[in-house]
């Protein structure tokens, strides 16, 4: 009995937080620490001959930053930006980009017990960068790594695309 109650513990003590976002009709996580801040989405630059997933590039205090879509990163259809769009800027392994996702839902704090494994049937996702699903109640909130969001080949492109925005 001892051993449950402190598993059960351990679980509950073991809580992480996520900014929990919109791309459609489904609910995606990342983890709150890589967040940085939440901007409108404006002021964006498009680079000619950029991949199709970086959206532009904006001035973030004298930074550049890369702005990623998630909906063309995830081969979703497009959608229009609206008020309610928003760019989440974020650090990712020293570097700071920025996603374009349909709107910011909440805060959400989340223990193991909550985060469910992903199943094994094919997805739009993939595995490599999908941390599990967050169960709350009747609400299925996709967790993902955002660090391995980008594969290392599209990191460079983005690296690119960054050498052209700053010259």
């Amino acid at each position: 009995m001892t051993s449950v109650t402190t598993k059960s513990s351990l679980a509950n003590a073991i809580s992480e937080e996520y900014l929990i976002f919109r791309l459609g009709n489904e609910e995606y996580g990342i983890d709150i620490l890589k967040v940085q801040e939440i901007r409108g989405c404006d002021n964006m630059t498009r680079i000619p001959n950029s991949p199709d997933f970086i959206t532009g590039v904006t001035n973030l205090r004298g930074v550049i930053v890369p702005i990623i879509d998630l909906r063309v990163r995830f081969d979703m259809p497009n959608n229009q930006h609206d008020e309610n769009t928003a760019v989440i800027i974020l650090n990712l392994n020293n570097r700071v980009a920025g996603i374009v996702v349909d709107g910011v839902v909440d805060v959400l704090s989340m223990n193991v017990e909550q985060i469910k494994p992903t199943p094994d049937v094919a997805s739009v996702l993939s595995s490599r960068y999908l941390l599990g699903l967050g169960v709350m109640d009747e609400r299925m909130i996709i967790l993902v790594n955002i660090e391995k969001l980008l594969s290392r080949e599209e990191m460079e492109q983005v690296d690119s695309v960054m050498e052209i925005a700053e010259k």
